[in-house]
């Protein structure tokens, strides 16, 4: 199939009218009507209805603006990909990393990687399934675990453990717990045990919750969770790089998970990638800053 006549075809179906799409070709109408023409001849179909209103694809003729739309998106993409040799760092980037981690680490500091790159598009993909690196389903994932998949660079980003937390305005009106027992008398907030989470997480749950309580919240994200340890509905096990959240304390100061390790990771073929690079520096440098705050606060 002519190439050429397909770019045509998609310039005249995004635009519905065969004087726009020549406009935008810089070719005359006539030329583009030929194109057309002759594509339809060679697939034995008729693309477009004629309406004095414009042009409006025929089933067959969406079939094909389909196919030719996922063309042009994975040709800009390349062409993205094949500019990352350049100077500056844009285009599109596909992150994936779990719902908490994305909600509330990773989002609330994109704002310092905007500020140095106004013109990369980030397509951030929230969930607990591990997206398909290789494969292309993203382009960088942070993880807390160590990727299984082949082909990949990966990079430990630190290690995290699962504590637990409450509002001071909580702790006034239902009293500090001084051991895991006292937990009985408290209302927690943690995830069920049967979703997708970590392991350490997990196993931290399953020793609080062996305590009985008369009243439990399960939410299956960490960013639920902390909303409902902000509202003061009881003790959230949350991870500890919430504990710059000057809103929330630590409970139990013994009590906490093993550590669960942070990876960065991202496909062999997109080591030479700038904007691969430019949020691995960026990621490396909050988490820095991060470890630099806790370290003052323990001095403190």
């Amino acid at each position: 199939m002519d190439w050429d006549k397909l770019r045509i075809f998609h310039a005249v179906a995004d635009a519905g009218s065969l004087t726009h799409a020549g406009d935008a070709l810089h070719l005359s109408q006539s030329a583009v009507s030929r194109q057309i023409r002759a594509l339809e001849e060679t697939l034995g179909t008729t693309l477009f209805h004629r309406h004095a209103r414009g042009l409006i694809l025929t089933e067959q003729g969406e079939l094909l603006f389909d196919a030719t739309s996922t063309m042009a998106k994975k040709l800009d993409s390349a062409a993205a990909r094949i500019r990352d040799s350049e100077e500056e760092v844009y285009g599109d980037l596909r992150v994936t990393t779990t719902t908490g981690f994305g909600t509330l680490w990773l989002a609330p500091r994109l704002t310092k990687l905007y500020e140095q790159y106004p013109e990369l598009k980030i397509d951030l993909m929230l969930e607990e399934r591990v997206l398909d690196l290789p494969m292309r389903e993203a382009d960088v994932a942070i993880r807390m675990k160590e990727p299984a998949q082949a082909d990949l660079v990966r990079k430990r980003l630190l290690n995290i453990r699962m504590r637990f937390y409450a509002t001071p305005e909580y702790l006034e009106t239902h009293g500090r717990p001084e051991t895991l027992e006292d937990l009985a008398a408290h209302r927690l907030i943690c995830q069920s045990p049967s979703v997708a989470q970590v392991a350490a997480g997990a196993a931290l749950a399953q020793k609080a919750l062996a305590y009985d309580m008369p009243s439990t919240l399960t939410v299956n994200n960490y960013f639920g969770i902390l909303q409902a340890v902000l509202n003061h509905i009881g003790i959230g096990i949350l991870p500890d790089y919430l504990a710059t959240d000057k809103r929330i304390e630590r409970v139990l100061p013994d009590a906490q998970s093993g550590e669960v390790p942070v990876f960065l990771a991202y496909p062999e073929e997109l080591r030479q990638s700038r904007r691969i690079a430019a949020f691995r520096d960026f990621v490396q440098d909050e988490i820095q800053a991060y470890r630099r705050s806790q370290a003052s606060e323990s001095d403190g």
